[in-house]
């Protein structure tokens, strides 16, 4: 994670010289009975420290921590502000930095995609310097299974209640927007966390993190 001397918090408006800025964007939904609600929020603030760490021109500002989490409803602890308010919600943070020189949002939950797809429509008619990822993984699973499960056991794993880890599901993405994440598994995970381990966890993060710093270095080349 960033440390003081790069993350806005902790600075005065005249330490700043048009930055770019990078805001990690997680959520605050049911993780299953394993892993902790803010666990998008964590690994989407690790991977923008890291890739502030590796730069000299990024900023780290505070995460998004309440966001789209809509197919989760029915679970206790999730909280959602909708597709809608995300959206926007994400136009004005990148429309209140002129000031910087871009922004980068590191979105570590899938289901704001929509609201940031929206959102990116916007920058390209407004012609402005932000870039959204998220994290590509064609083998990992959906939610709270191996993929998140690893990487929270190398990242917090005194978070990690890996006595209470079960298996779910793996749906179709047309399923799960039509009947909801509580419809389809009743422990809130999509996925197997039972094989998963710090080591896989580190190599998930370093494969996030290095495709994240090139995607950057491509978006401002």
């Amino acid at each position: 994670m960033g440390s003081a001397a790069t993350s806005l918090g902790g600075m005065t408006w005249t330490d700043l010289v048009s930055p770019i800025v990078v805001v990690p964007v997680g959520s605050c939904e049911q993780h299953g009975p394993h892993l902790p609600l803010h666990t998008d929020t964590l690994i989407a603030t690790e991977l923008a420290g890291d890739l502030v760490a590796r730069r000299n021109d990024c900023v780290l500002a505070p995460p998004i921590t309440i966001t789209a989490s809509g197919e989760h409803q029915g679970f206790p602890g999730t909280l959602s502000i909708g597709t809608d308010v995300m959206a926007n919600v994400i136009v004005e943070i990148a429309r209140s930095a002129d000031w910087a020189s871009g922004i980068v949002f590191v979105n570590g939950h899938g289901g704001n995609c929509a609201a940031m797809d929206r959102a990116a429509d916007v920058f390209r008619h407004e012609s402005r310097e932000v870039l959204i990822w998220w994290p590509h993984l064609p083998d990992g699973d959906p939610h709270a299974g191996h993929t998140e499960t690893s990487l929270m056991l190398a990242l917090a794993p005194d978070q990690v209640r890996f006595d209470a880890a079960a298996r779910g599901p793996i749906p179709s993405m047309a399923d799960l927007m039509r009947h909801g994440v509580r419809g389809l598994s009743e422990n809130g995970v999509l996925g197997d966390p039972s094989q998963a381990n710090a080591d896989d966890g580190l190599v998930i993060f370093r494969r996030l993190a290095d495709h994240l710093a090139a995607a950057t270095n491509e978006w401002i080349g």
